[in-house]
């Protein structure tokens, strides 16, 4: 078993383990807190307005992450303004790092949206190693990207303050596996969590169940930030 799969199963533990203490059943039509997502014990802040934040915690070398994002393309595309979509790049150790500014190094390129399930397929279906300084560049340098443009950013203080960012996010977040999400800075919740009562069914299922559960989330959200909107106006 490759490294990346080994350390998937160890992070991935502490969410089965929460879950399956819960003992409630999971219902992804109509989602409990503890079976299908859980709140966390402080809310962080968020900055989406009246759009619904939603945040993705993934990592390259994930083959969950993989599998799930083009479902979680598709959803985020069909929920329009409604949301405010970002994704955060975890690192669970240090190696993780050059993953993480090779993200955030496409993110100011305007070029993550395109490029990210290319180095999904690349990692996970051609077996390409994109992991270090070394072996990033080697890649830029394949789909013919500007590589001094890529490395000035790259190596840049705003590229590496994203990525002490993203660390803190994870850790308020309580990121224990990947990948997960998190909705409006209080719901969290991923395949894995949904998925403790349907381990019996394809991963494929397991997703489409947690994006029910994010449907859900969201229209809560919104119908609360709607209602105090309205509140507001009556003041």
């Amino acid at each position: 078993m490759r490294f990346h799969q080994k350390l998937l199963a160890a992070v991935s533990f502490g969410v089965l383990a929460f879950t399956a203490s819960v003992g409630a059943s999971a219902s992804p039509a109509n989602p409990q807190v503890g079976s299908d997502y859980r709140v966390l014990e402080q809310a962080q802040p968020t900055d989406s307005g009246n759009k619904v934040e939603v945040t993705e915690f993934f990592w390259f070398d994930c083959p969950h992450c993989a599998a799930w994002d083009p479902s979680l393309t598709a959803w985020v595309k069909k929920q329009g303004d409604k949301i405010n979509f970002k994704k955060v790049p975890v690192a669970f150790r240090d190696s993780f790092v050059p993953q993480q500014k090779l993200y955030y190094t496409l993110e100011a390129m305007g070029k993550a949206d395109e490029l990210t399930p290319k180095i999904f397929h690349a990692i996970h279906v051609e077996n390409q190693r994109i992991n270090t300084d070394k072996t990033i560049l080697a890649y830029i340098e394949k789909i013919g990207l500007d590589k001094q443009k890529f490395l000035d950013l790259y190596n840049s203080f705003g590229i590496q303050t994203k990525a002490r960012r993203a660390a803190q996010l994870q850790e308020a977040y309580k990121v224990d596996g990947v990948p997960m999400i998190a909705i409006d800075g209080r719901y969290v919740t991923s395949p894995a969590v949904v998925g403790v009562a349907l381990a019996n069914q394809p991963e494929s299922m397991q997703q489409a169940a947690a994006l029910q559960v994010m449907d859900h989330l969201v229209a809560k959200v919104a119908a609360e930030k709607a209602a105090g909107g309205a509140a507001a106006k009556k003041k």
